[in-house]
């Protein structure tokens, strides 16, 4: 079943492969935008002491988000993936079959390994036909025990089309990680008005509450959570969840409740609660009039940062497409590498973080002295007469 992994290079031979291009460019910043083979483009950024004051970006990055091509053998242009005309702008082709595709992925997949710092984490955006096919992929590359989330995402209104199948409305998002001191902030989700109703039914002098239980699954051998407590013992086959002196704290403070059967659980209130836990299916659907194919929604991205990258991380999108991972990172005070290989995506991206910026330079206008216009000229300038160059931006 994997004997494609055979004719694959080994990571250790393949990252002793030289250059087959040294980039050129302004690359001495804090954010790049790249415009080559991400593949070359990476192999640079492993093996050029230029690019970073003499030293290369191994063991660098806190952050990968990656949108590649799904390998569905198809030509996408400029505007909505579904309406785009045939004389519409080229913005990428994606023609794969599957061992093409894997080869293709897997080898970019090593660089990216190498490139993540200890702290790395690695979202992975993909579909159904080919997802099981890259996670084993990730698994090969990163180990099954870096797989930390399988996220279905998603992206669309429900669909009610004839063909003998159910609706596909989801795709997914696979999270691995380079290590167990990966970055991770506990960001949760709004709670909503009537999600807080339907939660926090009880009531007190206090205010609205809820109960949770003071024991979890599981005999403790050896501790104090298997120990009697107030003349009780946690039902069998339990434990406390809490050491005895936190109970005694908690009774103390009047947050524990006994129920008619003397059962204790802890009270929680809605004024404490901060928010929900995210789970592993979320919705964020796509706008139906992207800039560029396949243009993922920016609150997902968001998200994505802000739980798994801190300020001043370093973050890269080696397929960044629309830009808008570079964007909310950008926002959020992340630093960013961006790579793509197709002229449109580079110049939507340029656009992009130009009013960006400029958007910032109201009010601080210590960052730079150019103007708007004077910019904004500067980008177009590069774009028309790119040529394999590194750009930095910002």
């Amino acid at each position: 079943m994997f004997d494609f992994f055979s004719s694959f290079q080994s990571p250790q031979d393949f990252l002793k492969l030289p250059l087959r291009r040294e980039l050129q460019g302004d690359y001495n910043q804090k954010n790049l935008l790249i415009f080559d083979d991400n593949c070359n483009a990476m192999q640079n950024l492993l093996q050029n002491q230029s690019f970073n004051q003499g030293k290369t970006f191994k063991n660098s990055i806190d952050l990968v988000y990656i949108d590649p091509p799904f390998a569905t053998n198809n030509t996408f242009r400029l505007g909505s993936t579904m309406s785009a005309s045939l004389d519409s702008q080229i913005a990428y082709k994606d023609k794969f079959n599957l061992e093409s595709y894997l080869e293709f992925l897997y080898y970019r997949l090593i660089l990216i390994k190498e490139l993540m710092s200890e702290k790395g984490s690695l979202y992975l955006h993909i579909d159904d036909k080919v997802g099981h096919y890259v996670k084993i992929l990730c698994d090969e590359i990163f180990g099954r025990e870096h797989f930390i989330s399988d996220i279905a995402r998603i992206k669309c209104n429900p669909k009610n089309f004839k063909r003998k199948a159910y609706g596909n409305v989801k795709d997914r998002i696979l999270f691995y990680v380079k290590s167990n001191q990966y970055v991770w902030n506990e960001v949760c989700e709004e709670i909503t008005k009537n999600d807080l109703h339907k939660r926090f039914k009880k009531q007190d002098e206090r205010g609205y509450y809820t109960t949770i239980p003071l024991h979890a699954p599981g005999v403790t051998q050896k501790g104090e959570s298997g120990q009697e407590w107030n003349g009780l013992k946690p039902p069998e086959g339990r434990h406390w969840r809490c050491s005895l002196n936190e109970l005694d704290k908690l009774e103390k403070a009047g947050l524990i409740e006994w129920s008619k059967n003397g059962v204790p659980r802890k009270k929680v209130y809605a004024k404490d609660c901060k928010g929900k836990k995210i789970q592993d299916i979320w919705e964020f659907k796509d706008t139906q009039s992207p800039m560029y194919p396949t243009q993922k929604n920016n609150a997902m991205l968001k998200r994505i940062i802000q739980m798994s990258s801190n300020v001043d991380s370093l973050v890269m999108d080696c397929f960044c497409g629309s830009g808008g991972f570079l964007r909310e990172s950008f926002l959020l005070e992340r630093n960013f590498i961006g790579i793509d290989e197709s002229k449109e995506a580079i110049k939507i991206n340029q656009q992009n973080l130009c009013k960006c910026e400029y958007g910032f330079l109201k009010n601080m206008q210590e960052i730079t002295k150019e103007s708007k216009d004077n910019y904004s000229s500067r980008i177009i300038n590069e774009v028309e007469s790119i040529n394999r160059v590194v750009l930095s931006t910002l």
